[in-house]
């Protein structure tokens, strides 16, 4: 399947976010998206290390499996987490804005540039080239803050 299809299957899956959702608590909705986000945090964290601060000795090999990760959770429908009940002013643990929902074109437009740049990210990473793997890895970071900026209480 072309990177492409993901990210336009990403889009559909948060357009039919409220069927999907029906099947999950409000609690489990939020446990599990943020348990995805933790999970590409780790990886992000990874490729941080090695490919921008150089705390760490760069392993290509890790870098592709972190990105692999990161790009699992952007296509991986995560849109169906996503209910207006799951909003922060209708449920505790989560700092999820009403504005995801009261703007569902620019929740669209944040999330498929997040999984175009996660799938980049993937193909960078499989290059081994840790420059570029550090620039890709700064686009993504610029995804996230979009969505945090747009979306997330603080």
């Amino acid at each position: 399947m072309k990177k492409t299809s993901f990210v336009s299957a990403a889009a559909l899956a948060l357009s039919f976010a409220m069927p999907a959702s029906a099947q999950m608590t409000v609690e489990d909705q939020i446990e599990a998206r943020q348990a995805a986000y933790q999970f590409m945090s780790w990886n992000m964290g990874k490729i941080k290390s090695q490919a921008v601060d150089g705390e760490v000795e760069f392993n290509a090999d890790q870098m592709k499996a972190a990105a692999n990760a990161i790009a699992a959770v952007a296509n991986s429908g995560m849109g169906a987490l996503y209910s207006p009940d799951s909003t922060l002013d209708k449920a505790e643990n989560t700092r999820l804005k009403p504005e995801f929902f009261e703007q569902p074109e620019k929740a669209r437009e944040v999330g498929m540039n997040f999984g175009r740049e996660a799938n980049k990210l993937q193909e960078v990473a499989a290059s081994g080239d840790k420059a570029a793997l550090a620039r890709q890895f700064a686009a993504v970071g610029e995804t996230c803050k979009a969505c945090h900026d747009n979306f997330r209480a603080k």
